[in-house]
């Protein structure tokens, strides 16, 4: 069983959503995909997520309602919004809402994985659980 974040990832661009999660796989992320924010809630009634990673644009229900109802259902879980458009009102909703970081596409890999893997820790320590194990601090000797 891994240790490491379990990642939904909600866009309805079925490509991105497969190329992605194929490579947080190689990454070691145990990530599933919803194609809206109707699956992913559905998604979340039958397993649990650490992090989700949200589209902002798509048919039918945005990110921004996706968000909120999430956070409602689920107020533990850490949701970093995805989006190819910048634009402040959204980023400055979002946040009211309680997501965790707000991300341009394309976002590099490695920055995203920082991303998930400090949204991870943060849900961690508000449950008060142990961080993964990580390389020992220096001891200053």
């Amino acid at each position: 069983m891994s240790s490491g974040p379990r990642v939904l990832i909600v866009d309805d661009e079925e490509r991105f959503r497969n190329t992605l999660r194929k490579l947080l796989a190689v990454s070691g992320v145990d990530a599933a995909t919803a194609g809206s924010g109707e699956e992913a809630l559905k998604e979340l009634g039958s397993r649990d997520y650490d992090v989700i990673l949200l589209d902002v644009k798509m048919p039918g229900m945005s990110g921004i309602e996706a968000l909120a109802r999430i956070k409602k259902i689920a107020p533990g879980i850490e949701v970093i919004v995805l989006t190819g458009h910048a634009c402040v009102d959204v980023a400055v909703e979002i946040m009211k809402l309680g997501g965790y970081e707000y991300l341009l596409k394309p976002c590099p890999l490695d920055d995203l994985l920082l991303k998930i893997d400090a949204a991870f820790e943060r849900k961690q320590a508000r449950l008060g659980k142990p961080r993964r194990a990580t390389a020992p601090a220096e001891t200053g000797k």
